[in-house]
């Protein structure tokens, strides 16, 4: 009898498995639910604030570059390099990719039977007095070894469908990573472009100090020799002293700018200092014919696209609770009285199981569940249109912008000389006693606004570039192509 069964038992174990394998794989592939088509959205062949550029289609994957070296400046190059190190904003987002990730693999690994091994032992005893007064001790043990295994096959693609929303899921993390370390370099490169333009009115309100200075020098020998009023001085001192609290106030904005600047580069401001250094404002030029297919690289599409898939095999998870759930089981193993005959064949034991259960009536719960689904599918596919379509009214802000902006500049250049050259003319003829000192007030006003208006207008075309820079996704460097992936 212990020959039969060694011979007979594994063999007879190991078809009912095969068998019941086969049935299972055979029913696989019935998966439900609607298969993923990626939502339509508006999208113009060109801007209407530029010509000439190519069709759009999706580019997200694409390696944006270092697209702040665009601006030529070394200190701003270096502190760039730190984001991805330092930024703790960048850091969660790394996580969060890390973490879905972790998500795929572990919806990946329902996709495989789970293996137990498990094992037991236990002794009892207890004493028997018999009727002639004498007591005996019986003792019994038994211990028991098995390995099993429990299956669930994936018959609607309910598994599979979660598998395909996590990876989803993680690569919509993944364009959060994306546009978390964009806009976190973005708004680092504004930032500092505002310090250095902060750095350049302060130089500017320098030399007008030094200016007022002697001005109200003049004034006051003028009224030491008795050829002006006493009101020439006085409003000599308080053009001086606005302009010393202004540069005051320059002051304080740029110590909270470097502060900004510490915290996204992951330092502390007490420990952080951005040394003053010429400004350079230099502005890159948008080359002839860029496509509008790199505005598909903005990950902020990317994520809201992955979403909308995400929320498709949803719908085809919440479908499969229609049908029955199935799930094999097998186990093989022995128990014996003693651990030496624990592995013999005689005391092997083995069982195989298949399950199925299916709900008859939950009160259209199962229903409601599905339409939820698809509205949230619904929901998914018009955020992600209205994503698309805002992408494409920032660029076309950001165009307009720089457009406007470099017509500006040479009119702004014009006024500034024409103010200072009418500065130098009134100030020589109050030192001869021609004008009074109000038009000498009127005239510095003028010209100082005028300077000050051009430094401005220079630090926005920067500050432009970078918010069209960020509207495209990253700059403009790079062939397009598919996504990788997808």
């Amino acid at each position: 009898m212990k020959s039969s069964m060694r011979l007979f038992q594994p063999a007879n174990f190991k078809r009912h498995v095969l068998a019941v394998a086969v049935c299972a794989f055979a029913a696989s592939g019935c998966a439900v639910g609607p298969d993923y088509q990626r939502p339509s959205a508006a999208a113009p062949v060109i801007y209407k604030e530029a010509q000439n550029w190519a069709p759009a289609a999706l580019a997200d994957a694409l390696d944006r570059g270092p697209w702040w070296t665009l601006f030529d400046d070394p200190v701003l190059n270096e502190l760039a390099a730190r984001i991805d190190v330092s930024n703790q904003n960048v850091a969660a987002a790394i996580a969060a990719y890390a973490q879905a990730r972790a998500l795929v693999r572990e919806q990946r690994a329902s996709l495989f039977p789970v293996v137990t091994l498990n094992g037991s032992g236990n002794r009892s005893g207890g004493d028997t007095r018999s009727t002639s007064g004498t007591t005996a001790t019986r003792n019994t043990a038994s211990y028991q070894a098995g390995i099993g295994g429990s299956w669930e096959p994936d018959v609607w693609g309910r598994l599979s469908r979660g598998v395909a929303s996590a990876g989803a899921g993680a690569q919509a993390s993944a364009a959060d990573l994306a546009s978390a370390r964009l806009s976190a370099q973005g708004e680092l490169a504004i930032n500092y472009f505002s310090l250095r333009q902060t750095d350049a009115q302060q130089a500017l309100l320098a030399d007008t100090i030094a200016g007022y200075r002697r001005t109200l020098q003049i004034a006051q020998n003028r009224y030491a020799a008795g050829i002006a009023a006493k009101t020439d001085v006085l409003q000599a001192q308080t053009q001086l002293a606005n302009a010393q609290a202004e540069e005051l106030g320059l002051s304080r904005q740029r110590a909270q700018l470097e502060h900004a600047i510490a915290v996204l580069v992951g330092d502390a401001p007490a420990s952080f200092t951005l040394a003053s250094a010429p400004w350079t404002a230099s502005v890159p030029e948008i080359p002839l014919g860029v496509p509008s297919t790199l505005l598909q690289r903005r990950p902020d599409i990317a994520a809201a696209e992955r979403r909308v898939a995400v929320a498709n095999e949803q719908i085809g998870i919440a479908r499969s609770a229609f049908y029955p759930s199935l799930n094999l089981s097998a186990s093989y193993g022995s128990g014996a009285s003693r651990v030496a005959d624990l592995f013999s064949a005689s005391s092997s034991l083995w069982s195989l199981g298949l399950s199925a259960a299916q709900v008859l009536f939950n009160a259209g719960a199962t229903r409601a569940k599905v339409t939820g689904a698809q509205a949230a599918h619904d929901a998914a596919t018009a955020r992600y249109r209205q994503v698309v379509l805002t992408a494409f009214a920032n660029v076309e802000d950001q165009l307009a912008a720089t457009r406007v902006l470099a017509q500006q500049l040479e009119l702004r250049r014009q006024a500034s000389q024409a103010a200072g050259e009418a500065e130098t003319q009134v100030l020589n003829r109050y030192r001869a006693g021609r004008v009074s000192y109000t038009e000498v007030v009127t005239a510095q006003a003028t010209a100082l606004s005028a300077r000050r208006a051009l430094v401005q207008l220079q630090a926005d075309r920067q500050t432009t570039a970078v918010a069209l820079i960020q509207s495209l996704g990253g700059g403009w460097h790079g062939a397009v192509g598919p996504i990788s992936g997808r």
